[in-house]
């Protein structure tokens, strides 16, 4: 979501900012602002712009009024409290206080009343607004550095945040404090840096201090100084990152969304690299003195949120029928707030992208406290608080996405799951053909999906038909009907067409009444043990006149029944293990395409976001 960058250093840190904001545009905002303290003639004064849109336009606003100082802070918003506006973006100022922040402050009604009690004018929606309003003063009431105002301010504050705050009066330092939204610092020579992504700070240093949950952190030129929840001086472990900033060029591709569809054989290519050798699956990389509990699970509840969650569904599938493992797979923001009972020997999953989900991270440390077994992350950044807060982790290989749409994640994150399966099935002393034909059909899978991808222009030519439509029904069924689930998602993420999935056995019980000529229809029909069973669900579609778009294998008996209301897409054949993978592509593609017909910004759709680090 939000982004935030700060810097202080002995040269001038406006280029630095912007470029740090525009590396962090793949979350996802509607506004960037920037703050910095500049020395004029009569002392230091803070100078501020902000800016409703892209970051070129705070850029050319820049240019157009130029400012320049050796302490900054920058941000992009993604709208919370209050709509997108001026007025609204970061960062928010209280006299000689300015302030940028993530997340949510959600007592900030009766702090915000308090304050207006205390004289406090208000020129914001914000609950932001408030944390500046109240440093200021606390500073005032307490003649006290900024520092010690952040120590009494934190709290006061209840919610999901982190915050960066820079004192006109000290132009020296920065003072910042996570609470449940991350932050890193960067370490420079004679210069210091702070972002909520490491990302942002690619281009000035490599190496980081990823701050712990309650730290506060006074970040000087020459040093840095954190006190932890307990407000005891801390030492956090300095690390050298080998990141990649690989998302700046998008080669010949219009978007980052189709870039990083067409780069999902290499991702699955990276992921299973050194984990299969000699026929077999090996994840060694596990923590020994966690990895030993694996022999011993009997259960495996998986948390996930959006895409993530679609990737814990077809897991169920494969756990249950493969290895004979009980799994319940379960939405973050539910299992959070219920009281979940723990079954005996069960590992707890949790999968994201970022790493920073909000409600994942809030239900893995809520997983730690009720007895699991273990607790395994399977994540796609190294860095991010989900796999430091783990006991085991498994990454994955995709590279930066910077879609909002996550295509080559979710893929990667299907073939980690697919590699645990092949592992647990050792485990479990199924028979050595089991992982052998796992083994097989992910060592071939991304030459499949190369096949796929080389026809991407039938896909293409399909999305015309959806042009007009408004509604669309995506069917499915075994572990397809997950991959329903997430061709949906994608279509109404990227294009905004109402797209609603079902398992398609449930026709009958409500959905068959929005079918008319009027609705399309599509149907992943995988060429397996449930495909009869799928064919009579087609047909209840067909006699009530449905458009029908059925996405199947060439070597299947559906292949050539192409009419007038019944659109076959023959795509080249696949291995039934991996074909919940590879029918994810076409309904990436499909989504891609008809979102260029609709003229949606495809890589950063409206109200979304690309980590959601806030409820």
């Amino acid at each position: 979501m939000c982004g935030i960058v700060g810097a202080v250093a002995q040269r001038d840190v406006v280029d630095i900012l912007i470029e740090g904001l525009k590396r962090l545009e793949y979350r996802g905002y509607d506004s960037a602002g920037l703050a910095v303290i500049s020395k004029l003639a009569q002392g230091y004064q803070l100078e501020r712009i902000r800016r409703v849109g892209k970051v070129e336009v705070l850029q050319d606003a820049i240019i157009q009024h130029p400012i320049q100082g050796h302490i900054g802070i920058a941000h992009t918003r993604w709208a919370t409290h209050g709509q997108p506006s001026e007025y609204n973006a970061h960062p928010h100022v209280s006299g000689f206080i300015s302030v940028v922040h993530n997340g949510i402050i959600e007592n900030y009604q009766s702090l915000r009343t308090m304050l207006i009690d205390k004289g406090y004018q208000f020129s914001s929606e914000t609950d932001t607004e408030v944390i500046a309003h109240l440093i200021h003063d606390i500073i005032l009431e307490n003649d006290c550095s900024l520092f010690e105002a952040v120590k009494k301010v934190r709290p006061q504050l209840q919610g999901t945040y982190s915050v960066v705050i820079m004192d006109s009066r000290n132009p020296d330092r920065l003072v910042a404090i996570r609470s449940g939204s991350p932050l890193v610092i960067g370490l420079g020579q004679g210069e210091n840096f702070v972002a909520s992504d490491q990302l942002a700070l690619l281009p000035v240093t490599r190496r980081f201090i990823f701050l712990e949950e309650g730290d506060i952190v006074e970040i000087c030129r020459d040093n840095i100084n954190i006190i932890d929840k307990e407000q005891q001086t801390v030492t956090r472990h300095e690390c050298l990152s080998d990141v990649k900033y690989d998302a700046g060029d998008k080669n010949n591709f219009r978007h980052y969304m189709e870039k990083e569809i067409f780069e999902q054989p290499i991702a699955i290519k990276n992921t299973l690299l050194n984990r299969i050798k000699h026929g077999k699956v090996d994840l060694s990389e596990l923590v020994e003195e966690h990895a030993t509990v694996l022999a011993h699970v009997e259960h495996i509840q998986i948390v996930a949120c959006g895409t993530a969650y679609h990737a814990g569904l077809v897991a169920r599938y494969w756990f249950e029928s493969i290895t004979g493992i009980p799994c319940d797979v379960e939405i973050a923001s539910e299992f959070r707030y219920r009281n979940p009972a723990t079954r005996p020997n069960s590992l707890f999953i949790t999968l994201s992208q970022s790493g920073e989900t909000a409600d994942t991270l809030a239900a893995l440390r809520l997983a730690k406290t009720i007895g699991y077994i273990s607790t395994l992350a399977i994540c796609n950044v190294a860095a991010s608080t989900l796999v430091r807060e783990a006991d085991l982790v498994l990454l994955t290989k995709a590279g930066t996405e910077v879609g909002v749409a996550s295509t080559k994640a979710f893929t990667t994150q299907l073939t980690v799951l697919l590699l645990l399966v092949a592992k647990f099935s050792q485990i479990k002393n199924k028979p050595a053909l089991v992982e052998k034909q796992i083994v097989e059909a992910l060592q071939i899978l991304p030459n499949r999906i190369e096949q796929l991808l080389s026809s991407a222009d039938k896909i293409e030519k399909l999305a015309k038909h959806f042009a007009d439509k408004q509604h669309t029904l995506f069917l499915g069924r075994g572990d397809e009907f997950p991959i329903a689930l997430e061709g949906a998602l994608k279509l109404k993420e990227t294009s905004y067409i109402h797209a609603e999935a079902y398992a398609a056995g449930e026709l009958k019980h409500g959905p068959l009444a929005l079918v008319d000529k009027n609705m399309s229809v599509i149907v992943i029909a995988a060429n397996n043990h449930l495909l009869d069973k799928l064919k009579s669900n087609i047909e209840e579609v067909r006699a009530r006149g449905g458009q029908l778009y059925i996405f199947t294998s060439e070597d299947s008996d559906l292949a050539d029944a192409d009419s007038k209301n019944m659109h076959v897409i023959a795509l080249p054949k696949i291995e039934e293990l991996t074909a919940s993978i590879y029918y994810t592509v076409p309904m990436q593609l499909l989504a891609y395409y008809v979102a260029l017909i609709k003229g949606t910004d495809v890589d950063r759709p409206r109200n979304l976001a690309k980590s959601v680090t806030v409820e």
